[in-house]
């Protein structure tokens, strides 16, 4: 009987140094794990970005795109039926699309030369930037109503401060920036501006200052957002250049300006402010637009009728579209969702939606004469910078 117990020791130490051998205990694998896991370094945090005083905090460091996903809409604009606003400057009038049908359902009378159509900061009014006839129309996205026009001078473009203090009135042809109220419009400063013709601009990620494109002497401006003051100006380093659209980098650290006579996009370094280079992409090249998930971005050469496609992380174009009977692709917008990039077609009273994944033409829509800066709303979003829609 003792032999026995030894003998059964005996075996039952080898099979448990054979399995321990083996590494197939199940205390063994449970240690192994806990030291691998262990070994894995946390990733970095990120660190809080120091933005402009008031303004909302950055959602995400690296991507100022962050709350620009599909159909993340604002409890705001949730309800606010999905339409297609274009700004007939030479009918004088505001087209409005259903996306869903692809067809007008409306028509606006606004005043002269209607622009841009531009949400505002805080999501709940459409401004209609009625440029010779020196008002603001607004519409009510909700209603789709026209409001009383507000008087504002040489309204080209507006945008709005990130923290949505002031309202950025770009009045080209008076060569100001003019900060004011940004439900009013009441003026708060008037700055004026040695170059010619300011149209857009794009802000960075900490809100501190944006860069202003003038078209008509080829120039940028930088601008300090607090201060409300110029801080920087140059011109690009092109003969007869002539700066349109300007968009921000999801990571924040350059700006891309379309350049419809250079045919490409300046690419900037902001924070510093120097000699920027450029990257070909067409002829007229003219709007830009970032993707839902910031991985592109979709680039409008007039002048040929064609979208270029921007891989950010590959930092080069990767792909160009080329509208099925041409046209002169221009302002415009991304759906909700992210499928459709909606352009106006400046010089041919019509208004083109785009498959984003594939370039498809979906439609070609007939409008007023000379459509210009539609907006496509609502959009994601918490606020809006203005232009088109620049939403953060």
């Amino acid at each position: 009987m003792h032999r026995h117990l030894v003998k059964s020791a005996l075996v039952a130490g080898a099979a448990l140094a054979v399995l321990a051998a083996c590494g197939t205990g199940s205390g063994e694998r449970t240690s192994e794990a806990r030291g691998t896991k262990a070994a894995v370094p946390a990733p970095p945090e990120k660190k809080p970005v120091d933005g402009l005083p008031g303004m909302p905090p950055v959602l995400d460091p690296e991507d100022v795109y962050a709350a620009d996903r599909p159909n993340k809409l604002s409890p705001v604009v949730k309800d606010f039926p999905s339409r297609v606003y274009v700004p007939n400057t030479e009918s004088d009038t505001v087209s409005v699309i259903d996306p869903k049908t692809y067809e007008i359902i409306e028509t606006i009378p606004v005043g002269r030369q209607p622009q841009h159509v531009v949400p505002s900061w805080d999501l709940k009014t459409l401004w209609v930037n009625n440029n010779r006839g020196h008002t603001l129309t607004p519409i009510d996205p909700k209603t789709g109503k026209a409001g009383k026009p507000v008087d504002v001078h040489d309204p080209y473009n507006l945008y709005f401060t990130p923290n949505g203090r002031y309202a950025v009135v770009m009045a080209s042809l008076d060569r100001e920036l003019v900060f004011r109220d940004p439900h009013t419009m009441e003026i708060k400063k008037t700055v004026p501006v040695s170059c010619y013709g300011v149209n857009h601009a794009d802000f960075s990620l900490d809100g501190r200052y944006f860069i202003v494109s003038c078209e008509f002497s080829g120039e940028l401006l930088k601008v300090d957002t607090e201060k409300m003051e110029v801080v920087g100006q140059q011109r690009l380093p092109f003969e007869g250049a002539m700066p349109q659209d300007v968009k921000i980098s999801p990571d924040g650290k350059k700006f891309y300006i379309a350049d419809m006579m250079a045919h490409g996009m300046w690419v900037l370094d902001g924070d510093r402010f120097n000699e920027p280079t450029l990257m070909p992409t067409g002829k007229g090249c003219h709007g830009l637009y970032v993707s839902r998930d910031s991985r592109e971005m979709y680039v409008s050469n007039r002048g040929e009728g064609t979208v270029s496609v921007f891989d950010f992380t590959q930092n080069k174009l990767t792909k160009k579209w080329d509208l099925p009977d041409g046209g002169s692709p221009d302002m415009g917008g991304v759906s909700a969702d992210g499928k459709v990039l909606w352009l106006s077609g400046r010089y041919d009273a019509e208004v083109y939606a785009l498959d984003t994944r594939t370039g498809t033409q979906l439609a070609r829509i007939p409008v007023g004469s000379g459509p210009h800066g539609l907006a496509v709303y609502p959009q994601p979003g918490r606020y809006s910078l203005g232009h088109t829609g620049i939403f953060r």
